[in-house]
């Protein structure tokens, strides 16, 4: 059956909405720091990621994710660009660099030890990241049962130690960190010195974090089977000012409507017998509805709307037509004994008025006289 049909299915308008997307790095580890501290110097120390590296502010706009091998563990490090104060406000595109840190396990203060910036040391450095932590933590959801954000394990790395000002004021600042209960380490990008260690104390801390996540849950699968007598559809008889329909509701039938195409006489019998064989005739003639009656498919204000003629279901003696066509639709009917009678006396007057024609020009000579 139809092997080569003479007509297509419609296309349906596709659902449309309006989706925002916003992107969050997954990493276990997150450097945050003030720009240009050394986070993307660190994140090409420790791993095989290459991110742009320069010396002015700002270099990085995007997280730079590197992989970190430490012994049997593996984690991922994320070099979230430079903070300043005022980022947790929006300041320097601050909610667009703090949101790739809500799903780390670790926070890495990294700390510029050798800044030459007036008014910044690498307490009051510490301090600023810490506060602008603290707010966007404030109004950050937690959820699946994940720490919040300033309860998490927190490192600071001081950096640059390779240039002799910042190795002497690391070992200063040193203590007043320790005393705040903070680990600290001493690194240089440049030679590596401290980096292995810093990696390891870092691996501990992630499998730490990872033991003591919580299960994710299985998602629960409900299943609802279909009722024995769920047809489907519903068929209701409306009326309305004295006029009289049957309104038609189902995604079936209206998702079939809607893919039909009502110039092809084979697509409409397809649709008759798709409809048939759902049950909708039958539902039609159950609510009272006879040949010609008003039936409505669809939603009230796009009904598709046509006068129900009861159809009998196709066969393969009914689909040796042209393609596109349907011989059901076409017009069989025979004619009724009135239209018979009017046929015939007009073929009676036809008759009389030829005869008269022919009399007339008989008595005007028209057939005697060559001449005329």
């Amino acid at each position: 059956r139809r092997k080569a049909p003479g007509f297509a299915l419609l296309g349906e308008p596709g659902e449309a909405a309006d989706v925002v997307l916003e992107l969050k790095s997954i990493a276990d580890v997150a450097l945050v720091g003030f720009p240009s501290a050394g986070k993307s110097s660190l994140v090409a120390a420790m791993s095989a990621a290459r991110p742009k590296i320069a010396d002015y502010p700002f270099t990085t706009l995007v997280p730079n994710l590197g992989v970190v091998q430490a012994g049997a563990s593996r984690y991922t490090v994320a070099d979230v660009p430079g903070l300043i104060p005022g980022a947790s406000a929006g300041k320097g595109l601050g909610l667009e660099f703090l949101r790739h840190i809500e799903r780390c396990a670790v926070v890495v203060h990294v700390v510029d030890c050798a800044t030459l910036e007036p008014g910044r040391d690498p307490v009051s450095d510490l301090n600023v990241i810490e506060a602008e932590l603290g707010a966007y933590a404030g109004d950050l959801g937690i959820e699946g049962g994940r720490v919040p954000l300033m309860q998490r394990p927190r490192i600071v790395v001081l950096n640059k130690i390779d240039v002799p000002e910042a190795r002497d004021l690391a070992e200063l600042v040193r203590p007043i960190l320790v005393d705040r209960g903070l680990p600290v380490f001493e690194v240089s990008t440049a030679s590596h010195e401290g980096l292995r260690s810093l990696e390891f104390a870092l691996a501990e801390r992630v499998e730490a974090a990872r033991a003591a996540a919580p299960q994710p849950e299985a998602t629960r699968v409900v299943l609802r089977p279909r009722a024995v007598d769920e047809a489907g559809f519903t068929v209701t008889r409306r009326e309305s000012a004295g006029q009289v329909w049957f309104a038609v509701r189902g995604a079936k039938p209206e998702r079939w409507v809607r893919q039909t195409d009502f110039s092809n006489d084979e697509a409409v019998g397809y649709l008759a017998d798709r409809l048939a064989r759902l049950g909708v005739e039958e539902a039609l003639y159950e609510a009272g509805a006879v040949a010609g009656d008003e039936v409505r498919i669809g939603p009230e204000t796009n009904a598709v709307v046509f006068d129900w003629e009861p159809t009998l279901l196709t066969g393969t003696e009914l689909l040796g037509g042209p393609r596109g066509t349907d011989m059901r639709l076409d017009d069989h009917s025979r004619p009724t004994r009135g239209q018979k009678r009017a046929e015939f006396k007009e073929r009676m007057d036809a008759k009389t008025a030829a005869r008269d024609e022919l009399w007339a020009e008989r008595e005007a000579g028209v057939w005697t006289d060559p001449d005329r």
